[in-house]
């Protein structure tokens, strides 16, 4: 049997998860983390916590349901994100250029794609007591490129469940058109809209286990409560792009270096 740190394999996606990805706009795949490299990440998450290493999200900052008001109460300086992840540690640029995750990538993006540094590239982190509600959201909605087409890869660092605020997603919403009447004036789907609630009933919840990764269109649906346990909850998130889709020049997506990735025969 193979240790926890060699479990991981070169292998391809099946057809069937290709054909799964392109109808539903996500897929899990379990323990596709080396867990030296989850063991790696995860210290580095907790260091830069620890010493509060910038840039930083406060959750205060997003005003989203449950977050602080300001960055001056109680709760105010709970960090919700931890950016730049890229550079707090090789350990997340070898997870980004490892065959098992490039391989994958390449058979939905194509062979020649980059990660963009301006968009994810982060540790997303749920606190115990001063975590917020995610409202059901394109990732796309505030990202400029001349196809909305890029994909996440969201590494569970730990547990993710219903408890601790994992996300949840609604399938194929990344192949859906929305009018402007179902959307709120921030972009997040609304849910009084009786289309919208009919649409949200079909959403499933991504629970995953420490190494799980989720792969999901930036076109999809996508929605977490905040964390309702006693343990803080850390997924490392990037993004990646085929190379023929730039960003839009002068936009905030142009506004950081991209990572080649080199992808194997």
């Amino acid at each position: 049997m193979s240790s926890p740190s060699q479990s991981i394999t070169h292998d391809r996606l099946t057809s069937e998860e290709v054909v799964q990805f392109e109808q539903d706009g996500y897929l899990i795949l379990r323990n596709l983390c080396p867990e030296s490299l989850r063991q790696e990440m995860l210290a580095a998450t907790q260091d830069g916590l620890s010493r509060v290493v910038e840039p930083v999200e406060y959750e205060a900052d997003v005003e989203y349901p449950g977050s602080p008001p300001s960055r001056n109460v109680m709760g105010g300086e709970t960090v919700r994100r931890l950016k730049q992840a890229h550079s707090r540690g090789m350990s997340f640029t070898d997870l980004v250029n490892h065959p098992a995750l490039v391989n994958r990538l390449a058979q939905l993006l194509g062979p020649d794609y980059v990660m963009p540094l301006a968009h994810h590239n982060c540790i997303m982190t749920k606190q115990p007591e001063f975590s917020s509600d995610t409202l059901w959201h394109q990732d796309i909605r505030f990202w400029s490129f001349e196809r909305k087409e890029l994909i996440s890869v969201w590494v569970a660092l730990g547990e993710e469940n219903l408890d601790n605020g994992c996300l949840k997603v609604i399938p194929g919403t990344h192949r859906m058109e929305f009018e402007p009447e179902r959307l709120d004036d921030r972009i997040f789907l609304r849910p009084d809209v009786p289309l919208n609630e009919a649409l949200i009933d079909t959403s499933v919840s991504a629970i995953l286990q420490p190494g799980d990764i989720l792969f999901f269109h930036s076109r999809t649906f996508h929605a977490a409560t905040r964390n309702y346990t006693n343990r803080a909850k850390f997924s490392a998130v990037f993004t990646f792009r085929p190379a023929d889709n730039p960003p839009v020049s002068g936009s905030r997506s142009a506004a950081f270096p991209e990572m080649i990735i080199h992808t194997t025969p």
